[in-house]
């Protein structure tokens, strides 16, 4: 059963829409009665992950990398207890 809404209706029953969407419905939105849009679940499997996203956008040219390797960064205070030392220095 395919479900179509024109933009009107979409917009006033968007929180219809979206339960419909979220139960596994697919809905068309129309435009002077051409389907103008389609609404549908995502799935879990279609969600890239930031790395997919970012070599998807450096692929389209969107996003350009960095010619400088990334580096790790190292905690401030190499020896545990910086701040209760900082502290008992402070009182002193």
């Amino acid at each position: 059963m395919a479900l179509t809404y024109s933009i009107y209706e979409a917009k006033a029953r968007f929180s219809e829409v979206i339960r419909l969407v979220r139960n596994g419905k697919t809905v068309t939105v129309s435009c002077r009665g051409e389907p103008v849009a389609e609404i549908r679940s995502i799935s879990p499997r279609e969600s890239p992950t930031l790395d997919e996203r970012l070599q998807e956008l450096e692929r389209r040219g969107a996003l350009v990398g960095s010619a400088i390797a990334r580096r790790t960064f190292e905690p401030a205070a190499r020896r545990p207890g910086a701040l209760s030392r900082f502290l008992a220095e402070r009182d002193d």
